[in-house]
């Protein structure tokens, strides 16, 4: 594979090639968004439903390139504090009190310097994500951006556009080179257009039933041609259904991996209610499957 300065991709085959790599089978449009996020040094937005492989890009983008992967799990009230840093404050106090029993001689202006240095900063995910690291700049991956508040949207703002942030004890801290940033959205919540723009866009759809046997092949292996097949059929099947929330691709994965450690090696009406719960996650789902499932084994059966 071709490569071009700090070891980035030198063309979209290339991006696509290092994905194949890290058997991540993604389609040349993901490839064509990734080389252009990285030859321009701007961060990329996913969006798509749960279990598509939105935070595995990430992953395997750190895992290819040799890069640390830095991830801050968004949740509801994540704020700076949580994201960015804080005061080491037990430490602090610490100091200031063996500095009074010491009866040092520093100056009050001299004392607060040295308890707001760097030494008692405690830095969370995204400043970490702007200092120098040996092997080039990380990826940070901003998990679930839609499931954190819009005051905290506004305020990656800064990080996304300057690759910055603002410490006011210490002042600016800049990104001598930027991270490549991958911001993941299931869409629960639509996130900020001021934070889309600084973005390059992509939406990561379900993969149809050739993909997602190829995607089985690769990261199930343990998992015979045959039973991949009767799987990929049968997910594709409830995709098409109404469900609260159809299976991912994550989803397939983890069922043909339980199935082969049952010792199964083919999909029966019995296995499939059996272990419904390792491809569906919410009880009306599998009840409304488990259901249809019974009434297909019925009905052969009535009508003999």
């Amino acid at each position: 594979m071709a490569t071009a300065e700090h070891g980035l991709p030198a063309s979209v085959d290339d991006t696509l090639r290092l994905l194949q790599g890290e058997r991540y089978l993604g389609d040349r449009s993901l490839a064509v968004v990734l080389f252009l996020a990285l030859k321009l040094g701007r961060p990329v937005f996913l969006e798509g439903e749960a279990g598509v492989g939105k935070t595995e890009i990430a992953k395997v983008l750190a895992a290819a390139l040799g890069r640390e992967l830095i991830r801050l799990q968004c949740y509801e009230g994540l704020d700076s504090t949580s994201a960015v840093y804080e005061w080491n404050y037990l430490r602090q106090i610490l100091e200031l009190r063996l500095a009074e029993a010491s009866r040092e001689t520093t100056s009050r202006d001299g004392l607060t310097a040295e308890v707001f240095s760097e030494r008692f900063l405690i830095k969370r995910p995204l400043l970490r994500a702007l200092e120098p690291q040996p092997g080039g700049p990380p990826v940070l991956l901003i998990d679930e951006i839609d499931r954190a508040d819009e005051p905290f949207e506004a305020f990656l703002l800064e990080i996304l556009s300057d690759f910055q942030v603002t410490i006011p004890e210490l002042g600016v801290v800049r990104a001598h080179q930027p991270p490549i940033v991958i911001v993941t959205s299931n869409r629960t919540r639509e996130v900020h257009d001021a934070l889309k723009r600084r973005c390059l866009y992509h939406w990561l759809d379900y993969p149809d039933a050739t993909r997602e046997l190829e995607i089985l092949r690769a990261r199930a292996p343990q998992a015979s041609l045959e039973l991949s097949a009767q799987i990929v059929k049968f997910v594709q099947g409830l995709r098409r259904r109404k469900l609260f929330k159809p299976p991912g691709i994550a989803e397939s994965l983890d069922w043909a991996r339980a199935i082969v450690a049952l010792g199964q090696h083919a999909l029966t009406p019995e296995l499939v209610t059996e272990t419904l719960g390792v491809l569906l996650k919410y009880e009306e789902d599998i009840a409304s499957v488990r259901a249809a499932v019974e009434a297909e084994v019925a009905a052969p059966q009535a009508g003999a």
